[in-house]
Order: structure tokens, then sequence, then C-alpha cells
């Protein structure tokens, strides 16, 4: 969680330095263990530092190389860095320190912008190369890292939040439109986008080339769909699981403070906690001890899981702490609008800063988290239509067979019909089907049914997207659900206003199901070991055996959180239906935010949407 920014001329004037130390300033709190800058001509540099491992008490960013041809500003962590160091070392490239930043600049010397392949962690980046005259900028394979950047055809600007660059005389504030139409009807459908036009986020497993000639991105990763795992049984899935998991978050709990760990109490964060717990036992666990902390929503039955986390408790003899949900008053919410000149995210994300708070003051730096296990864990009916497209029928015998040991007969033929035939039907057919929705007694609102007619054509423009390419329909379908999780635009945004809001506090967030090891291991599994009948996770319920008590191991049910919208939906009526909607009639049709409002009393988009106008409001 620390932060960089930079200005660099590629028409060689030179950069005031006050500049620079204006856009770290903006950002002093991602540097509580120093801010430093390196100022060259029409090169400047800075860097905010959190020292969050053993290595990165060494490190002093910016870092350069013996002749300063080559200049690194990096927010990040490399979690190979063992294997980095020796590979580096057969070479016999001189390491000056043990520091991560290093082993990245000796990567670059070596291998120049192919040094990503040799490189596994969380990072964003940049290299300035005097000698090509290059800035050489990169984010990580999952974007857990942030990084956006402004291109005037002459200057480029990056920082690690907007509000630095925005700071900037030359970047403009213009608001961008499109962003707004996909808040408002909950349709977000850019990863390349921030809410201010001409500053961009550069996308994870991308990287940035930029000269006098202009930037170049390009992907640098994808996952490997065709990965071959030395598993035939699914008892030898779940201990090649079990055994990745445990080294990822062995490796992710790297940290010279105590490591913080969420424990919701649900199958995800609590078997993260399970496994750090594991290997600090064993001796193993890179942090000298661990803390776990939840949220007590005790008063709301839908949110409440203390019996889970009191489960996980007894089962390892441990304290977990419990934390009050976060209520921030609605002043809050516009004050951090205003301030980062960002989205001030969603009240079910805020809840949970109390928790990062308590996390600093009790002396960690480094929190994990269990995000990413509904989405590499959980398994899709997917293999219905995989098989059904190989002509495996024996297979899909097998399927029935099992689902209906579960659901029962009826049921298992219906997923057979919804997830198997549906998805091999001409797209004329399924346009039919759900035009034919529209027939229901009562429509509900869909996101565009309340926009103002201009806002209506810019989201209309935004969707229409060129549908799947040429490789994407080579895919089986199980794999282009993961690859859509991989590129899914909310979730990409999320981590962001996450990893934004534990910046805020002084907790650096990493999410060891988020682990390209582990997303690589969801794309070489069958769908059909991960999900039967009712029960999904099951490779994951399977390989945490022992782990976790078997309440936890069995559960079914998940926490339900409408409690932090409903909270502040009941005393923003009129500011949502009458105050915002006549300030910005340009976005919204007034006379329909009261049924938005009315729609919103059950769990659907309508909260997200009423709530994403509450947010870009707050923005201007």
């Amino acid at each position: 969680m620390s932060g960089v920014v930079g200005i660099i001329n590629f028409d060689s004037a030179p950069i005031e330095p006050e500049l620079v130390k204006g856009m770290t300033g903006a950002m002093h709190y991602r540097g509580p263990d120093g801010i430093r800058h390196w100022v060259r001509g029409p090169v400047a540099l800075g860097q905010c530092m959190l020292c969050t491992t053993p290595e990165s008490l060494e490190e002093e960013q910016p870092l350069a190389n013996e002749d300063e041809s080559l200049v690194l500003v990096m927010d990040g962590r490399v979690d190979n860095w063992k294997e980095l160091r020796r590979e580096l070392s057969q070479r016999r490239i001189p390491l000056r320190t043990r520091a991560d930043a290093e082993l990245v600049l000796r990567a670059y010397e070596v291998w120049g912008t192919r040094c990503l392949q040799h490189i596994e962690g969380d990072f964003a980046l940049v290299i300035w190369d005097a000698c090509n005259g290059t800035a050489f900028c990169a984010r990580d394979r999952v974007g857990n890292k942030p990084f956006h950047y402004h291109w005037n055809g002459r200057t480029l600007s990056f920082a690690s939040e907007v509000h630095a660059i925005l700071a900037l005389p030359w970047v403009r504030r213009e608001l961008n439109q499109g962003m707004v139409a996909d808040f408002l009807a909950a349709r977000l459908s850019s990863r390349e986008e921030t809410f201010w036009v001409g500053v961009s986020r550069l996308v994870a497993a991308h990287q940035l080339v930029v000269s006098d000639r202009g930037p170049q991105v390009e992907q640098y990763w994808e996952p490997n769909a065709s990965v071959t795992l030395p598993c035939r049984t699914e008892d030898e899935f779940a201990e090649y699981y079990r055994t990745l998991l445990t080294e990822v978050v062995r490796r992710m709990s790297r940290s010279h403070r105590p490591l913080a760990c969420d424990v919701s109490g649900g199958l995800d964060s609590s078997a993260i906690f399970a496994v750090a717990e594991n290997l600090r036992l064993e001796q193993s666990l890179l942090a000298a001890s661990i803390e776990g902390y939840t949220l007590d929503f005790h008063d709301d039955d839908d949110a409440n899981e203390l019996q889970y986390v009191g489960a996980v408790e007894a089962h390892w003899g441990r304290t977990i702490r419990r934390i009050r949900p976060s209520y921030k008053p609605l002043s809050w919410y516009r004050d951090w609008a205003t301030r980062y000149r960002e989205f001030p995210g969603y009240p079910n994300s805020v809840m949970g800063l109390g928790m990062r708070e308590q996390a600093r003051r009790d002396g960690c730096r480094v929190s994990l988290d269990g995000t990413g296990g509904d989405e590499w864990l959980i398994g899709h009916r997917t293999y219905y239509a995989d098989a059904l497209a190989a002509g495996q029928w024996r297979q899909i015998y097998r399927f029935l067979k099992e689902d209906s040991c579960e659901a029962g007969v009826a049921r298992s033929i219906g997923w057979f019909l919804r997830h198997g035939v549906a998805p091999q039907l001409p797209e004329f057919v399924k346009r039919a089907v759900r035009q034919s929705r529209f027939l229901a007694p009562r429509e509900r609102i869909d996101g565009l049914d309340w926009l103002a007619p201009a806002m209506r054509q810019v989201l209309d423009a935004r969707i229409l997207g060129p549908g799947l390419s040429p490789k994407e329909s080579r895919e089986t379908f199980g794999r282009r659900i993961l690859s859509n999780y991989w590129k899914h635009t909310y979730l990409t945004l999320a981590r962001e206003m996450e990893e934004r809001l534990a910046a805020s506090v002084g907790i650096e967030l990493r999410a060891p199901l988020w682990d390209t090891n582990l997303i690589e291991f969801a794309f070489a599994t069958p769908q059909h070991l991960r999900l039967r009948g009712h029960m999904d996770k099951i490779l994951h319920r399977r390989a945490m055996a022992g782990l976790l008590p078997p309440v936890v191991l069995e559960r079914r049910t998940k926490a339900g959180f409408s409690v932090a919208f409903e909270r502040y939906l009941r005393e923003m009526e009129t500011e949502l239906t009458r105050t915002i909607p006549a300030r910005r009639k340009d976005w919204v049709e007034s006379c329909k935010a009261a049924d938005v409002f009315l729609e919103a009393r059950r769990p659907g988009f309508a909260s997200w949407m009423l709530w994403g106008l509450f947010g870009c409001d707050a923005l201007l």
C-alpha cells in the first residue's frame, strides 16, 4: 500500500519539483515511512513508502541503478522473491539489498520489458529508461494495485490515485458522462476509464510503454487455460488445491508486523485464517503473529455470522476481535468524493473500515481477506453445456444422476435445459426468449428506465459490445465464465475501492484467492468438481477438512448485507427522489426516481442505482 507518482516531459522541458511534491503530498497517507523524490530535468518521480515486509525495511525509492540510466518507482510486492533472487544470482547480477524493488529493477536490466514474465505478486510500477528515452509502466496480473495516468501529447503524468493527477495545472476536470451513465444504471462497462476525461487506468495484466512517439498499451498475461494438473481423482484435486492454497497464503503472509485476517464466518475468509493459523503453529508463517477480525452484526439476523465465527474460534483456540460495522454519516461520503475525486464507495464496503482501523491500531500493516472465493471456487453448471457441445452423453447422464441425488430429478432436468441446452441456442432464439419476459404482469426496473434521454444514448453506445472474439468463441462455456470474472468491470472497481479505503488508514490488503496460481487452477479444474446439486465449493470444502469446524464446512447459507443500504435509504428518500433528480435533470427523469426508490425495497439493482446517483452527484 505504498504510492507512486511521476511527471515525464517528452519535449525535454524541465519539471518544477514542487509539482511532483504536490502529487505525493496529496497521497501522504500512503507514505508513513517516508516520501522521497527523484528529479532530473524533464523527469520527476515520487514514492510514498509503507514498509510491510522485512525486506522493505532496506528499500529506498525512487531506486536507480549505478549510473542512473534506470530509475524505478513501485507500489508492490514480489511473491516469488526467492526464485527471482536465485535466478538473478545465477546470472551473476549484483544485488545491493534484499528489497523487492531491487529485484524488479535488476529483472528489467536483464530481460527488459519481458521482465514481467518473471515476476509474481501485486504491483504498479514505472521504470524510466534514460538510454531508450522511455517510461515502462506495468500493473499486476489481476489489478490489485492501482495505476492511473494522463497523456496530453507531450507529458506523461501518473499516480496511484486520480486526485494526485487532477492536481496538476494542465489536467482539466471534465466529468466522464459515460462513467456516470454506468453507475446510474449499475451496468459498469469500462476498465480503462475513470470519472475524468483524459485520465485513464492501466488495466490489469497490461504494460504501458511511453516515448516521444506516444503511449503504447499491451497485454502481457492472461490465465493459461491449457494447464494440465497432475490430478485424476477428486481427492487428488482437493489435495493439490490445499497444498497450493497453503503456499499462496504462506507467501502472502510476509510481514514484519502482526498479520491481520478477516474472519467473516464464511467458507472463504475462515479458510484463509485457518490456513494462516496452521502455518503459524508449524512455524512456517512469514509473520510473527496473526490477529483475526470480524464484523459484529449481533442485532441483524440476516447479516449475523457470529455463531460461525465462534465455531472457528473454538476450533483453533483463538479469539477473533469483534468490530461493529462502520456506518459513516452521509457527509463522510460527500467529503470523500470531494477530497479524492472518486466515487465514494458503497455502504457494504465502507462498513468494514472500522475493522481496518482497529487492525492498524493493533500494529498490523497487512490484512488478508477472502475475496475471490465466489469467483474461483464456487463452480457453475456449464458442465452440462460443455458436455453437450462435445457430445459426451455418458457424462451428461453422470451429471444428471449426481445432481438428482442432491436435488431431485425434476430440478436436475431443469438445470440441464437451462445450463446445457439454452446456451447452445441460436442468438435470435435467445433474444426472443429475453424479450418475452416483458410480457410478465410487472416489469422491474432494469437500469435504463429512469435515465434522461441523452444519458440513455450514452449508455446504449457503451453496452453494445463487439461480442465474443474468435479466441473466446473457441473456449468452453465454463472457461468463458472464468475469463469474464478475471476481466469483470465491477469486480475490478470494487477491489480498487477496497484498496483505497484500506490505504487511507494505513493497511495493505492482500487477497490469496485472487492469486494467479489459484486462478489458473480454477481454469484447469472441471466445473463438476466444484458444484454438485445444491452443494458448491466442493473441492474447497474437501480440502479444508480438519482445518475448519463442520458447522462452517457444511454451511450453505450466506449472510445478507442489505442492512447497509437500508440504513441510509430510509433517511435519503427526499434527497434521492426529489433534490438530486431536480439538480441532475440531464442524468435522470425526476418522475421515475420515486419508482426506483420503491423498487429498492426489494433485493436487486435499484439500491445500487440510487447509490450511484448519490455518489456521482457528490463528485460535483
